[in-house]
């Protein structure tokens, strides 16, 4: 997906049972996603069953977190190891604390977009050896 199409997804609305698909990938209560993401638990279920789309805000914060998961099978990818799972990988990094962030976790920062690039240079530094 290029980024006119983000763009587009996210002023669109993604279908809210995206929440649900995305906590199955990463092996996570849909409630700790929904709770990492800072998104309203009634209104995501309410949308759940109207069938409706998430707001620009909140389809961009789930993008932003399919984004992380796309950024670290990429960063397996180039190492070529085989059978690893990005997605639950992520949701376990996510949940543990970190020094960099104060021994908060990076799961802790995914509400706002700019938290979300913060873990994804954090993600990022990691894979260079800048930070360990």
């Amino acid at each position: 997906m290029d980024f006119n199409d983000k763009i587009l997804a996210i002023r669109s609305g993604v279908p809210a049972q995206r929440v649900g698909e995305l906590s199955a990938v990463m092996d996570i209560p849909k409630e700790a996603l929904m709770d990492s993401l800072g998104l309203s638990r009634a209104t995501i279920n309410s949308k759940v069953q109207l069938e409706r789309a998430l707001s620009p805000g909140e389809s961009e914060r789930v993008m932003g977190m399919q984004s992380l998961i796309g950024q670290v099978q990429a960063m397996i990818d180039a190492e070529s190891a085989p059978h690893f799972d990005a997605a639950k990988w992520l949701a376990q990094w996510l949940a543990a604390p970190l020094p960099a962030l104060g021994g908060n976790t990076p799961g802790s920062y995914m509400d706002t977009v700019e938290g979300q690039k913060y873990v994804s240079t954090l993600l990022e530094m990691a894979q260079s050896g800048a930070y360990a």
